[in-house]
């Protein structure tokens, strides 16, 4: 068992100090804490501390596992470990906590919300919409929307990430908690901070949905609007970081909040019977999604719970924001930075954190990035809620539009079976649809003028259609 007491033993491995320059308190994980955190590229490892980047080579850092102690834990006292780990982790509450040996949970954590475990189901009229003549049949067979619009308790994917984020909050000694956010993010830490009693900062940028600042200030939280877009909105927040003795989660608890995005991953794996699928479309904002749908495909193939096969990543960014995409495209390693333009807000950040990653992962996979307009957004909303009865918000609108050119591209095909991902709830940006629809006139509570209404809005003949089908009932 490795030791992740943050005590240097090889020259490797750094004693506690925060990246925000506080000694590492007695709020320390134990020291048998079964992850840790290492440098995503020179692989020094930091122990289990609130920071995001190894002071070595100024690299991002990611939690790792003992996967021999995962392996052991659910498949313990077996014969047969695979059967007996899906058994296991089946046999628990349906939430994201079933998947606790994966995550980064400090000792004695105990869950206060069953976050997690949305729907996964098929859209096959949407599917045959999307697929249009080809072969609309077979991909309506293929089609899933994993629909993350229903996490509780905020209605977006950002759920997943805060509730592990303030886990490891509360366990290194914070009593405040902030972030930077385009909208979702915000919701969610006020929410998870009200329900745990801790004190919540939340840094928004001050154009944000009138829904999402609503749906933040109703929790009690501080929040705090930036005359500026997101990119210097994260800015300021990581500064403060330096500053304050607040848990940030999108900044020194990074490593740990993003990892609850892999719950995404498990999810659709078991939820599909323990298969992975053959496609999946992730909208991108600051890239880190798509990177954990990724590890958690890795982990189960690894743990021995799903068979190994290719899965091709999709990513999905609005046009006026769209440094991944437009890097996929060009076939650059590297993101060149955007002034945020688009309707899709909770997407518009123009230099994502996790970036270069996301390209990497979308290319190592053989897959792609597309982007779609205002418009095209708009209307992929409309075209999941009148085909399949889910409301999306313009992340989700992103998703499908995406998911449109890549299967008129070929790059999608409609016999593989593919997974979208709808990470948040139409009802926080109804402000995109104003004037879209038309406010209809009151009429008369009369038969006679319901009959008239109906004439004028459906026409004479769809309307005797109706009536003969309504005789012949």
């Amino acid at each position: 068992m490795p030791n992740y007491d943050g005590v240097q033993r090889d020259g490797n491995q750094r004693d506690g100090q925060q990246h925000d320059g506080h000694p590492h308190d007695s709020h320390s994980y134990d020291a048998q804490a079964h992850y840790e955190l290492r440098c995503r590229e020179c692989g020094q490892r930091w122990g289990n501390q609130p920071r995001s980047i190894c002071d070595e080579c100024f690299s991002p850092l990611e939690i790792v596992y003992d996967y021999d102690w995962i392996r052991y834990v659910l498949g313990e006292g077996t014969l047969d470990p695979q059967r007996t780990s899906r058994e296991r982790i089946a046999q628990r509450p349906a939430n994201m906590w079933r998947y606790a040996e994966l995550l980064p949970l400090p000792a004695g954590f105990e869950p206060s919300l069953p976050v997690g475990f949305t729907p996964l189901f098929r859209a096959p009229r949407l599917a045959a919409r999307l697929a249009g003549g080809n072969d609309a049949e077979t991909a309506a067979r293929n089609l899933y929307i994993k629909n993350d619009a229903v996490c509780l308790p905020t209605l977006s994917f950002k759920d997943r990430v805060v509730s592990v984020a303030l886990a490891n909050a509360q366990a290194f000694g914070f009593d405040t908690v902030a972030c930077s956010s385009t909208g979702n993010l915000a919701n969610a830490v006020a929410a998870h901070a009200a329900r745990l009693g801790l004190k919540a900062w939340i840094f928004i940028p001050s154009d944000l949905e009138p829904a999402k600042i609503l749906g933040t200030q109703v929790f009690g939280a501080n929040v705090v609007r930036v005359a500026g877009n997101y990119d210097q909105v994260n800015r300021l927040c990581s500064q403060i970081a330096e500053e304050r003795r607040w848990g940030f989660v999108n900044v020194n608890l990074r490593p740990y909040y993003a990892e609850g995005s892999k719950t995404v991953g498990f999810e659709i794996a078991e939820q599909l019977g323990w298969r992975l699928p053959d496609n999946v479309v992730v909208p991108m904002a600051g890239g880190s999604l798509i990177t954990k749908i990724k590890k958690a495909f890795d982990e189960l193939i690894k743990l021995g719970l799903v068979e190994e096969k290719p899965v091709k990543f999709f990513g999905a960014q609005a046009t006026g924001c769209s440094p991944i995409s437009t890097a996929v495209k060009t076939g650059s390693a590297e993101i060149d930075p955007q002034k945020p333009a688009t309707i899709a807000r909770s997407l518009a950040i123009g230099n994502p954190a996790d970036g270069h990653y996301a390209i990497k992962t979308i290319k190592e996979s053989g897959g792609w990035s597309e982007d779609v307009s205002d418009p095209e957004v708009i209307d992929s909303i409309r075209l999941l809620a009148e085909t399949e009865g889910v409301f999306t918000e313009t992340a989700g609108g992103v998703t499908v539009g995406t998911a449109g050119k890549l299967y008129r591209q070929d790059r999608i095909l409609p016999e593989e079976t593919t997974v979208l991902c709808i990470t948040g709830n139409g009802l926080k940006t109804t402000d995109v649809l104003a004037g879209v629809y038309e406010i209809e006139r009151p009429i008369a509570p009369k038969l006679a003028e319901f009959e008239k209404y109906l004439h004028e809005t459906l026409g004479s003949v769809e309307v005797a259609s109706e009536a003969e089908a309504a005789v012949g009932a």
